[in-house]
């Protein structure tokens, strides 16, 4: 669970060094700045690292799901620079494992318009698969820095995914506890946490309007 423990001391580091804080957007904002949303699945990361801590480089993912943009794209990338608040890196998979997924909202690279990059409020939230085979946002969702009240629509879930289960080496004491108090998480055998609660994928896209996803580009 090294890849959970590294996005964990970047968010420290980065909220340590971020001067202004960044205001947090609806998803209906961010979708209408968006040149991609979608569902998808980590399959490659290629980082520089330091300390075990990536500062530069770009993932490779695999649209599940195109809400916006090009639903004939196989493989899409995003790159990320330095360590800043909402960081856009990605744990990476071994060959045994299969990627996370997430709901990911990207904008293209002005230096590069084959590949993506993130919002200032962040770019991917975490999603889960229950056991009748359906999609879920994770809940808490903290991925991206969002002004929608998603709480009103999280409800008790049993998950099948393995990344609903967490390692406790893998929490920040404070996150473990905050999590704790809030009833979202619960003992999962020994040293290990799994979380309770999601957000279905279909409730969480009606959060979104339309317009903002007007523009999608179909395969013909």
């Amino acid at each position: 669970m090294r890849g959970l423990l590294t996005v964990l001391v970047l968010s420290l580091a980065s909220l340590a060094a971020q001067a202004e804080p960044i205001a947090p957007a609806s998803l209906t904002e961010l979708a209408r700045r968006s040149d991609l949303v979608a569902v998808a699945q980590v399959r490659d990361t290629d980082y520089r690292m330091r300390r075990e801590i990536p500062v530069s480089g770009s993932a490779y993912l695999r649209p599940l799901i195109t809400y916006k943009g090009d639903d004939t794209v196989e493989i899409f990338e995003i790159y990320e620079k330095g360590l800043h608040e909402r960081a856009c890196y990605f744990p990476n998979p071994t060959v045994f494992e299969e990627g996370r997924r997430y709901l990911v909202f990207l904008v293209r690279d002005p230096d590069d318009p084959e590949r993506f990059r993130a919002h200032p409020e962040g770019c991917a939230l975490d999603v889960l698969v229950d056991r009748d085979n359906r999609y879920a946002l994770r809940y808490p969702a903290d991925g991206i820095r969002l002004g929608d009240k998603l709480e009103r629509l999280a409800i008790p879930m049993n998950f099948a995914d393995r990344y609903a289960i967490v390692a406790d080496e893998d929490l920040l004491p404070q996150r473990r506890d905050l999590l704790l108090a809030r009833g979202a998480i619960e003992a999962y055998g020994e040293d290990r946490w799994i979380f309770l609660f999601g957000i279905p994928l279909h409730e969480a896209r009606r959060l979104i309007d339309p317009a903002a996803l007007a523009d999608r580009v179909y395969s013909k």
